[in-house]
C-alpha cells in the first residue's frame, strides 16, 4: 500500500508534469517519442531541450521570447 501512495505522489511532481507537457508538445508538433507510426522521430537533442524547457515552464522559470501582454 505504501508503494501505491509513493507512485501517486510523483504524478503531481514538477518533473512528471513537465514530462506530460513534453508529450503534449510532441503530439502538437507531430513528433514521435517512439519508433511507431509515420511521424518524425524525436532526436535526443529535441527530447532534452524540450524537457528542460518544460521543466522551466512548470517551475515558472521560463524566459519568454516575446513580451507578455
Amino acid at each position: 500500500m505504501a508503494d501505491q501512495t509513493l507512485s501517486q505522489s510523483g504524478e503531481n511532481s514538477p518533473e512528471h508534469v513537465a514530462y506530460r507537457l513534453m508529450e503534449r508538445i510532441a503530439d502538437v508538433e507531430g513528433i514521435s517519442l517512439s519508433r511507431t507510426g509515420n511521424e518524425k522521430l524525436a532526436t535526443r537533442k529535441w527530447i532534452l531541450d524540450t524537457y528542460a524547457e518544460s521543466v522551466d515552464a512548470v517551475r515558472a522559470n521560463r524566459r519568454y521570447s516575446k513580451p507578455q501582454t
